[in-house]
């Protein structure tokens, strides 16, 4: 990780389990370079985990909210920190 690199956790809300929400997130991104997951909660949410750049994190958060995501998101909280511990690879759970 980088000196200039950052956490970022986003609540997914919507139709978001079941449509394959976690797999295009993990695919893009990879194609950002970031590590993390994506992970379905009990509630229907979709918890979303990255670390890297501030740049590619903003940048699938604007994924994320846009519009083209499998299922439906109603909205997207989101929070911002410093990365934790190293995350290998982005994996869905």
């Amino acid at each position: 990780m980088g000196e200039s690199d950052v956490r970022l956790t986003a609540w997914v809300h919507g139709r978001v389990q079941g449509v394959g929400f976690r797999w295009w997130t993990r695919s893009r991104a990879l194609e950002l370079g970031l590590t993390g997951y994506a992970a379905n909660k009990p509630d229907g949410r979709v918890q979303v985990v990255a670390q890297g750049s501030r740049a590619a994190c903003e940048r699938l958060l604007d994924l994320l909210t846009g519009g083209n995501t499998p299922g439906h998101v109603d909205k997207v909280i989101s929070d911002w920190g410093e990365p934790a511990d190293a995350i290998a690879g982005f994996t869905e759970r």
